[in-house]
């Protein structure tokens, strides 16, 4: 028996991020376009400044809100997956559903703020085409650059080098990542099935995700 329901995280979140508006001149297909030009730019640039090696080149993609919901709702799954096998037997359909509510409306409200993300819980074996991938949330850059009227070129090479920058770090630096991982891990061994511990692995979760990506509030 799965520790959070899924399914039910996923319409809370996309629930929530239907209110959310994209401008009505937003174009999914150009903004893809403008980030496959600027991504290897921004990595040449940030190869330099650090110094860190890239064994292979970064990749961009260009998200809806409800793409993001998806692909970040199956790295909690990954990250959660040992406090499942852990627990196994241990939940019930009501914890289950607080899990998922819980998940979904902090996964809903991120959708409509993170700008970009490297997403460091990939696991190769499960999602190789997946691998060395930079998202780009299209409709919230959209609308950050409708509201305060920024050159788009200039603003999506400025979250392109910082998105990449994260990337570099994880990649450049061969300990980093599984260092950065164990953490997560070794907090959510502590954690135990009641109500406050299933909050605290959502918060452990939520600081390993937002760590990874560039929002509208600067986080």
């Amino acid at each position: 028996m799965d520790l959070i329901n899924w399914e039910l995280a996923k319409k809370a979140a996309s629930r929530f991020s239907n209110r959310a508006s994209t401008p009505l001149d937003y174009n999914a297909t150009a903004m893809q376009e403008c980030f496959e030009d600027l991504t290897p730019k921004a990595e040449k640039l940030v190869n330099k400044a650090t110094g860190l090696p890239s064994t292979k080149s970064a990749r961009s993609k260009v998200l809806s809100r409800q793409d993001w919901i998806e692909a970040n709702l199956k790295s909690f799954s990954r990250l959660l997956r040992p406090l499942e096998n852990r627990l196994a037997g241990k939940s019930n359909k009501a914890s289950q559903n607080i899990g998922g509510v819980q998940i979904g409306i902090i996964l809903g409200w991120m959708s409509t703020r993170v700008l970009g993300q490297y997403d460091l819980l990939i696991v190769e074996d499960e999602e190789p085409e997946a691998q060395d991938m930079v998202y780009f949330v299209g409709p919230n850059i959209s609308a950050i650059e409708w509201r305060h009227g920024f050159i788009e070129k200039d603003f999506r090479l400025w979250i392109a080098l910082h998105e990449l920058t994260h990337r570099a770090q994880f990649t450049g630096v061969s300990w980093l990542r599984q260092h950065f991982l164990a953490l997560v891990e070794q907090s959510l061994d502590n954690i135990e099935l009641d109500k406050e511990g299933l909050s605290e692995a959502l918060k452990n979760i939520v600081s390993a995700i937002k760590s990874q990506g560039r929002s509208q509030d600067g986080e």
